[in-house]
This record gives C-alpha cells, sequence and structure tokens, in this order.
C-alpha cells in the first residue's frame, strides 16, 4: 500500500520545473535539489507538496531588530544609518563554521516565533526611522520570494533594502533578486574549490560568478566579506589570490572585510582568529590595489577607517560599529581634495551607534 504523505503548508514558490509524475526540480540555487511528494530541500524551507514547489518560511520570521548598517557589515552605504534586520530559518549551506547555527541549521519551525507580511515589514521600517531593511541572519536566497516582495513594499515607502548573504544561487533568479536590493554584502567564504567543499558543501565558481554579475550587471551597491579561519583559509597565497582576484574582476573600490573567526558549531577546537591575522589580510589587500580594506569582530581603528585613496585623508574613523569621526560632504566626497569615495551617502546627521533594538512587528499591515 502507497505511503500517505502528509502535505507541507507554504506560499507558492517560483524557480522549479517538473522532472515527472513524481519528481520536481528546485532551480533557486545550484544545489538543484529533486523533490518526491512531501520532500524538503536542503535547504529545509522549500518543499514539494500537491505537487508544487512552496517556501514554507513566508511571512515567518526568527525575530525583528534594529541595527547599525555598519554591523551587516556595510561601510560605504549610508554611513552611521540604521537598518531594521530578520531572517527565517535554514540555509542552503552547510558551513561548519556557521557564526548564526541556531537559526541557520534550525529545524524546529516554532524558532519562527514572528509573522509579518512585507508591508507590514516596510511599515515598521519607516515608524522605526530605518533607512533600510535588510534580510539576514540566514542567508535570503532561500526565502528569496519573501525578500523580494518585501523590497517592493520598502521601496514604497522609501526605504532601502539590504542583502546579506552567501550569494549561492543561480544567475537566472539572482538577476531577479538583486534588480531588487539596493546593497548586499557577500560572504566570500575562502578561495579554493577545497574550502568550499569541505567546509561548506558547496562549490567556490558559482558564487565568483555571481560576484561579477551583480557588480557589473546591477545598481546593487556591494561589499565583500571573508571570515578569516586559523589554518583553513588564511594563508598569504589564498589572500594573495582572493584579493587580487577582486581587483581584476570587480574593481579596486568594491570594499572587502576580513572579520575575526570564534569557535562554534563544528569546529569548536579551531583557536579564534588572532588580530594579527586581520592586520597582515588587510596589508595583503590593500598591496593588491583595493582602496577600501577593513577588519571586523576586533576593535581596530586602523582597520575600521574609511581612508581617501588620493590623499589619505581619514574620512570615517571607526571601532567595531561605532563612528568615531565623519568627515566626508554629502555626497561622499573627500572634503580635503575633492575624491569621490566609492558607495552611496547622503548628509550625516550623527550616527545610530552600536546598539542592537529588539523589535516587535504585527503580524498585518
Amino acid at each position: 500500500m502507497k505511503k500517505t504523505v502528509q502535505p507541507i503548508s507554504g506560499a507558492p514558490a517560483r524557480w522549479w520545473h517538473r522532472l515527472d509524475n513524481e519528481r520536481i526540480q528546485c532551480d533557486l540555487c545550484p544545489r538543484e535539489c529533486k523533490l518526491h511528494e512531501g520532500q524538503r530541500a536542503a535547504c529545509f524551507v522549500r518543499a514539494m507538496t500537491d505537487g508544487e514547489l512552496v517556501l514554507t518560511t513566508y511571512g515567518r520570521s526568527s525575530g525583528f531588530c534594529i541595527d547599525p548598517i555598519e554591523k551587516k557589515p556595510l561601510n560605504h552605504f549610508y554611513p552611521g544609518s540604521s537598518v531594521l534586520s530578520f531572517g527565517t530559518a535554514g540555509c542552503n549551506l552547510a558551513c561548519k563554521f556557521c557564526q548564526n547555527w541556531d537559526i541557520s541549521k534550525s529545524r524546529d519551525m516554532d524558532r519562527l516565533m514572528a509573522d509579518a507580511t512585507p508591508q507590514a515589514i516596510a511599515n515598521a521600517a519607516l515608524q522605526h526611522k530605518a533607512a533600510s531593511v535588510a534580510f539576514t541572519y540566514n542567508d535570503p536566497v532561500i526565502f528569496a520570494e519573501y525578500a523580494m516582495d518585501t523590497a517592493d513594499a520598502c521601496h514604497a515607502l522609501g526605504i532601502n533594502t539590504v542583502a546579506v548573504t552567501a550569494g549561492y544561487m543561480h544567475l537566472a533568479p539572482a538577476r531577479e533578486f538583486y534588480s531588487k536590493m539596493d546593497a548586499a554584502n557577500v560572504d566570500l567564504k575562502g578561495f579554493t574549490d577545497e574550502f568550499y567543499f569541505k567546509l561548506c558543501g558547496a562549490r567556490l565558481q558559482p558564487v565568483l560568478d555571481l560576484l561579477v554579475m551583480v557588480h557589473h550587471e546591477t545598481n546593487c551597491w556591494m561589499e565583500i566579506t571573508t571570515l578569516l579561519i586559523p589554518g583553513h583559509n588564511d594563508s598569504d597565497a589564498e589572500l594573495t589570490a582572493l584579493s587580487r582576484w577582486v581587483a581584476k574582476e570587480l574593481g579596486s573600490d568594491v570594499p572587502l572585510h576580513f572579520t575575526a573567526f570564534h569557535p562554534d558549531f563544528k569546529m569548536p577546537d579551531v583557536p579564534a582568529t588572532p588580530p594579527a591575522t586581520l592586520t597582515r589580510a588587510r596589508r595583503i589587500a590593500l598591496d593588491a590595489g583595493l582602496h577600501y580594506v577593513y577588519t571586523g569582530n576586533v576593535h581596530d581603528t586602523a582597520g575600521g577607517t574609511t581612508t581617501c585613496p588620493n590623499c589619505q585623508h581619514a574620512g570615517v574613523i571607526r571601532d567595531w560599529y561605532n563612528i568615531r569621526h565623519y568627515d566626508l560632504s554629502e555626497q561622499g566626497a573627500c572634503p580635503n581634495c575633492g575624491t569621490q569615495i566609492a558607495g552611496r551617502y547622503k548628509q550625516f546627521t550623527g550616527a545610530f551607534g552600536p546598539k542592537r533594538i529588539p523589535l516587535h512587528v504585527h503580524a498585518a499591515n
């Protein structure tokens, strides 16, 4: 007797096709999960039910907070502004070093404490004077439909949208997704296919292809983050190759952040990243021709400062998420020599600060 499969509830999903009478394939990311009725994809949140692909986390969040934009991290996207941040559950990567594993690897849908429509999220951002809404905590790739609808609601109210992502997405859906994003921070987790395969369960090339597409084909402002894990992706050779690739394929003005790892998830025995490693990585990237290279998850004023690439004037001095000094024009130009600092800027009237404010968003709009 054929086993009865319990339907999984969710909103209709996009980017899939039917393989045969029993299976469908998700076309959102390079995993290309092939699903039977009642089966979930590797990300856990996309599933086949009643012969269709559904997104089980549409309208459901793991929580909302107001953060400084520098926490995403974005240093060249309206510095000092605030951003309403939220995520859902699940992830389409399997990073052994995940720093948000309790959310991204959750298989308990009860973690999704907050119900909110796209319009409710946009309204909350407007009410709390957040300049942007960020899709973060877990990867918005896997809840792209929810994020894109929320982006439309935000743009109608003059609110920017930000994706914090590992960039593991097929290019066709990515072109649609990033057309609705005003900024993105993309994790370039390492620069060897071996690293991606062994530690992330993925491949490097799709991420490189996406970085090139976003930078050259969209208006989305992009910054890149690499979490440096001692003994795994922090050699001089790998950092040099990564930095030279960014300079050649994306250009010298794309900001690159090197951030510190702390022991977590499936890598508790790997030591935390020494500050000296971040300083070394930053120097390698600057020597490769990049203009804006930052260190993160540490107190490092030099590594947090935005410097004019022409005259070396310190335009924005930061300590972690704190802006200590701001000296750029309203349009983001150096006041000393007039060089335009790459990014998005407006009149600076003060920084939101490093605080993180939990927020309740009402479900209805």
